[in-house]
């Protein structure tokens, strides 16, 4: 059986940018981060068979509050912790989204996204 575990729409206030203006500023942040597990026994409820969604966002937020110039390596160090400190996890996707880039025009968001 297929099982994922998902944290959708993590909304931080951080300073990354390649930019130093930007990292002066900061922006609001969207995060989703999502994993497959390799297998999970409902029988015993057992919360050490599954991921705990609060360790997906707590991931997040301590990544979040280390400043980078790119989105592509926050999100990577968010992918490969995901990877290294969860054992039962198979794959993962993790999309940030930054909230209205400075770019010189209206621009929604800007998205960075990775998955293995």
């Amino acid at each position: 059986m297929k099982t994922k575990v998902a944290i959708r729409g993590a909304e931080f206030f951080a300073f990354h940018g390649y930019y130093e203006e930007e990292r002066k500023s900061g922006n609001k942040f969207i995060i989703d981060a999502e994993v497959s597990l390799k297998t999970f026994d409902s029988n015993d409820d057992n919360i050490y068979g599954t991921v705990n969604y609060e360790q997906l966002f707590n991931v997040c937020h301590q990544e979040m509050q280390k400043t980078q110039k790119l989105l592509e390596t926050v999100v990577f160090n968010i992918i490969t912790r995901i990877k290294n400190e969860h054992p039962t996890v198979i794959g993962a996707k993790v999309k940030m989204e930054k909230i209205g880039p400075q770019l010189g025009g209206k621009v929604e968001k800007a998205v960075v996204e990775m998955e293995y």
